[in-house]
């Protein structure tokens, strides 16, 4: 089945639309625009720049995708966006392609939900599977993991890093890197924790968990040694236990930011 675009809408010559989108009233697709299959623009979206939108994602109205980055320094060089499978875009989200400093490019990852006025700036990278709840900021240059949900106004600062299966507290201003299945909450944002409904709801097992409240206890609430010291120390323990490695690689890999820690006692 061919695309179905309203009279009203503006397909611009050179986009490529694939079989069943629907392009609803009032939309704008760019020339160089790339819809997969089954792909829907409720109505007055726009889609420009160099941006790919994989199958079966759902456009709200006023989603603004792919327009040239909020960044002073760009001056127009190529830089693209992608945007996987089955995600949902509501009312008036912001998706902003890379640039040259950063790489120039925008990735999003399959089964991503951005709730309204939800925005992802410039050269950051979400994995598969994150929620971005109302109103939540993600700067330029910021690293998401799979599974990662951001409650409403939740704000990342650039060149962040988010692991996988984290959880944000709505509000929360994160300016430091948040470990694999941490929990934070607060302005500025503290290590709360670990995301344990998280943890439950993607069906690591009673032992997996378990150990990794024992790592996290390790890490977080032992006051010897600096934290990547811990962290090697920890690696060496739980070698065998997937779920603590990732937390441990998380941290002995190269960074740009502080990591989050829990708020000191007294």
């Amino acid at each position: 089945m061919t695309a179905r675009i309203h009279p009203s809408a503006v397909v611009e010559d050179g986009a490529t639309l694939g079989a069943e989108c629907v392009v609803g009233p009032f939309c704008h697709v760019g020339p160089e625009v790339v819809l997969g299959d089954g792909v829907e623009l409720k109505s007055h979206v726009a889609v420009a720049g160099t941006t790919t939108i994989g199958a079966r994602s759902v456009l709200f109205p006023f989603a603004s995708i792919g327009h040239q980055a909020q960044d002073l320094k760009y001056r127009g060089e190529p830089a693209t966006l992608t945007i996987g499978e089955d995600c949902v875009i509501r009312e008036g989200v912001t998706i902003n392609p890379g640039t040259e400093g950063g790489g120039s490019e925008t990735v999003i990852g399959n089964r991503c939900a951005f709730l309204a006025n939800s925005h992802v700036g410039h050269d950051s990278r979400l994995g598969n599977g994150v929620i971005l709840s109302n109103n939540v900021m993600i700067a330029g240059h910021v690293t998401v993991g799979d599974n990662v949900i951001m409650g409403g106004g939740a704000a990342v600062i650039q060149f962040t890093r988010v692991g996988d299966n984290a959880f944000v507290g709505g509000l929360a201003g994160l300016e430091n890197d948040l470990i694999p299945f941490g929990m934070v909450m607060g302005n500025r944002a503290r290590l709360n924790g670990l995301n344990l409904v998280g943890l439950k709801r993607h069906g690591f097992s009673r032992e997996e968990i378990h150990a990794l409240r024992n790592a996290y206890k390790a890490l977080f609430e032992d006051a010897t040694g600096t934290l990547r010291q811990r962290a090697e120390t920890v690696a060496e323990r739980y070698a065998d236990v997937a779920l603590v490695r990732r937390v441990t690689d998380f941290i002995l890999a190269e960074a740009e930011r502080r990591f989050c820690t829990p708020q000191q006692a007294g």
